[in-house]
């Protein structure tokens, strides 16, 4: 894969979707804005928000200013966006968190509670932090959560159920991956690279964490904005083909100086 200009990235992330006119409406951002804001721990992506974020204006706020969605609150309905040049630079600060892990040789935990769009893009990433020396971290056999079984399929560990890889926004499949290492006496990550509660409990645990979210998902935003994320990365994180992603990896990867396997 060739790797793009930033002026060809960022056309390319409106061309599919990936940024700019997202397919996920605006009814359904602000629900969960809302739900976050009142609580609701399934919107918190494994982080311990408490009552900071009681104000889903206050959410809202951190999403256009992070995420780039319309911050006109009376927009209630209808299409929301996510800004490709905040897709853009938010890579490029993943990139420079990624060239640190491999100029140490880092232990390096891939995850993703999104399989079927981003499983790739951390595959790739894996390979090449592989080809660069560090260690990229294998679970511990026989964890389990959520009434699942966890796995590592190219070197990004998934939740499991009934041969199905699991479209997940639990924090508790991070939680046992991290207790499994500790019970194995075995060392914890120096970053994890993933998504949803993957990411977020990994940073809640104190790793260095860093990851994507959709206009969806604001905690990972919040997070970042609270410091306990490192980096979060804005994207439609399921568009039509996986392969959408191709070009936005190989920009990844090149600014952080990085081989492409």
């Amino acid at each position: 894969m060739p790797t793009p200009t930033r002026a060809a990235l960022v056309d390319h992330l409106v061309r599919t979707r990936i940024a700019g006119h997202v397919a996920t409406p605006r009814e359904n951002n602000l629900d969960h804005y809302r739900k976050l804001a009142n609580g609701d721990r399934h919107y918190w992506l494994g982080l311990e928000l408490d009552d900071r974020w009681s104000d889903e204006q206050d959410v809202l706020a951190v999403m256009a200013e992070r995420c780039g969605v319309i911050d006109d609150p009376l927009h209630r309905q209808g299409q929301d966006t996510i800004d490709p040049e905040l897709t853009v630079d938010a890579l490029e600060r993943m990139a420079g968190r990624l060239r640190k892990a491999a100029s140490a040789k880092e232990r390096v935990l891939f995850a993703t509670g999104h399989p079927g769009g981003l499983l790739d893009v951390h595959r790739a990433t894996a390979a090449a932090l592989r080809a660069a020396g560090c260690e990229i971290v294998v679970i511990p056999d026989g964890l389990t959560a959520d009434e699942g079984f966890l796995f590592q399929f190219a070197d990004v560990a998934v939740l499991e159920r009934g041969a199905t890889l699991w479209h997940t926004h639990s924090p508790e499949p991070m939680n046992a991956v991290l207790d499994g290492l500790l019970r194995a006496e075995r060392p914890l990550p120096d970053l994890v690279v993933a998504d949803h509660g993957w990411a977020g409990r990994a940073g809640q645990r104190g790793i260095d964490a860093v990851g994507y979210a959709d206009c969806n998902d604001p905690a990972l935003f919040i997070g970042e904005a609270e410091g306990t994320l490192q980096v979060t990365v804005p994207l439609d994180d399921h568009v039509t083909s996986p392969r959408f992603y191709d070009p936005m990896t190989a920009y990844l990867l090149d600014a952080a100086g990085l081989p492409q396997a």
